[in-house]
């Protein structure tokens, strides 16, 4: 195993290959590991419902590519959030953690990212922010009984928008199964010393997303046309001697239909770049 092991989120590959296929596009582009995404689509959030032949069958891909899925990006909850006040939208969050928890269960999945929103399509106030707190200890307390990590996701939105912001919540959980998550991309849009606030949770935080972003847009930036400082954030991450995963995360345009070797080669061309920013002797040194 690598001493940092570097993974490639799934929207990253065209929607339209199947498991099998973005293994070894992923593979072939030098990664160790996927980042499964369960956003709020139904199609994905059906997931959540796989049967166990259909969970056995990608585990056991897995397998015989000697390849794993790392983590899951739950973004389900923007539509269904735990603050929400509405009970009905709260109750379908749970199921939605408890589904999700079981499903990392069953792919041997460590760890379940969870959306730093306490509401998103709807006005959010001091009781939002309560029923999200109250739905977080409980979904802490779910997945620890299952042996499966949670972690907050630095977000594109003021609310959790950074670290500062986030370890409030840490703290009032106080739970070894509830971390962090940080998106650089996000966090240099929020605070005028990202490398700083990385700093301020680097004892929580269990894993750390690449990606670019420019002031007000969080999404679809191609690495260099942003203004990440990524040589700042590798020279922070060294001296702070974190040793856990990145995932590289960007967008395959599904309308493009690009064929295999092209999403092989837009992919492996981002870990390349992400490696060169980082300085030789970066992966082998710490």
């Amino acid at each position: 195993m690598k001493d940092r092991p570097i993974g490639i989120y799934e929207k990253a590959i065209p929607n339209r290959f199947d498991w099998a296929t973005k293994i070894k596009i992923a593979k072939a582009a030098g990664y160790d590991f996927i980042e499964m995404s369960i956003d709020e689509t139904n199609e994905r959030l059906n997931r959540l419902l796989w049967s166990k032949e259909k969970r056995k069958y990608l585990k056991d891909l897995l397998w015989q590519e000697s390849f794993y899925i790392n983590s899951i990006c739950l973004s389900g909850h923007r539509k269904y959030p735990f603050g929400s006040k509405d009970p009905i939208v709260r109750k379908k969050a749970r199921a939605i953690m408890e589904q999700a928890i079981g499903l990392a269960r069953d792919l041997g999945v460590s760890n379940i990212q969870l959306a730093g929103y306490d509401v998103y399509y709807e006005p959010s106030d001091d009781t939002t922010k309560a029923l999200f707190l109250e739905g977080l200890k409980e979904a802490t307390q779910m997945a620890s009984s299952a042996n499966v990590m949670l972690s907050m996701e630095i977000m594109d939105t003021p609310f959790m928008g950074t670290i500062s912001r986030c370890m409030p919540y840490i703290e009032e959980v106080n739970s070894p199964w509830l971390k962090i998550y940080p998106d650089i991309g996000n966090l240099s849009q929020w605070t005028n010393k990202p490398e700083e606030e990385l700093a301020l949770g680097i004892h929580h935080t269990v894993g750390i997303h690449l990606k670019d972003t420019l002031p007000g847009k969080f999404k679809c930036v191609p690495f260099g046309a942003g203004t990440v400082d990524f040589e700042s954030f590798f020279k922070k991450i060294k001296a702070l001697e974190f040793k856990g995963p990145f995932l590289v995360e960007m967008w395959a345009d599904n309308d493009l239909e690009e064929d295999y070797d092209t999403c092989v080669l837009n992919i492996k061309e981002a870990r390349l770049w992400l490696t060169k920013k980082a300085g030789e002797g970066f992966y082998a040194s710490c």
